[in-house]
């Protein structure tokens, strides 16, 4: 049965390595048969979350930018997979504000079980994503129906495009397959 994967590329980097995971994820899980569908926040207008809660009652955002619609549509997506730049051994801070402005699924029927991270970044020691894994952890620890599925980290990378050629593209590309 195929599913409805809702990618989000969260870096400002135009043909930035943690796109050209989502990419190869995206390959992997077209080819799977499931329906895929992929956002760049890049060109979005995403405004920080006011703390409003009003989104509780309506499951809708007060703010009307490109945010409330892309959370409308994780909330229909059946597997989400983020991917990121890790700056500061974290996730971009474009992946946090989206994470924020997703409050109007907290109390909604989501549909997503699946969570994914892909993530890339210039240092490459041992670790250097842990923080971003956690941060979503926290994220979905709030959606009991969900769970981080898996994430991949391709360290070393740093101008666009200087992840061609790294397993880590090859290991997306079979984690979006058997997504």
């Amino acid at each position: 049965m195929s599913k409805n994967i809702l990618v989000i590329s969260t870096s400002p980097r135009k043909n930035s390595n943690s796109e050209a995971l989502a990419d190869a994820f995206i390959k992997g899980a077209s080819e799977s048969g499931n329906n895929v569908e992929k956002i760049s926040l890049r060109e979005k207008t995403i405004g920080f979350c006011r703390g409003c809660f009003a989104c509780q009652k309506t499951q809708r955002c007060v703010i009307r930018d490109d945010a409330d619609e892309i959370a409308q549509k994780m909330l229909r997506a059946d597997v989400i997979v983020f991917a990121t730049p890790i700056y500061y051994y974290e996730m971009c801070g474009q992946m946090k504000t989206m994470l924020d402005r997703a409050n109007p699924l907290y109390s909604s029927d989501y549909a997503f079980r699946d969570i994914y991270l892909l993530s890339a970044a210039a240092e490459d020691e041992e670790g250097v994503d842990s923080r971003a894994v956690s941060g979503l952890e926290g994220w979905i620890s709030c959606f009991e129906k969900a769970k981080l599925s898996g994430s991949i980290f391709a360290g070393g990378v740093n101008a666009p495009g200087e992840i061609k050629g790294s397993s880590s593209l090859q290991r997306a590309y079979e984690m979006g397959k058997n997504a």
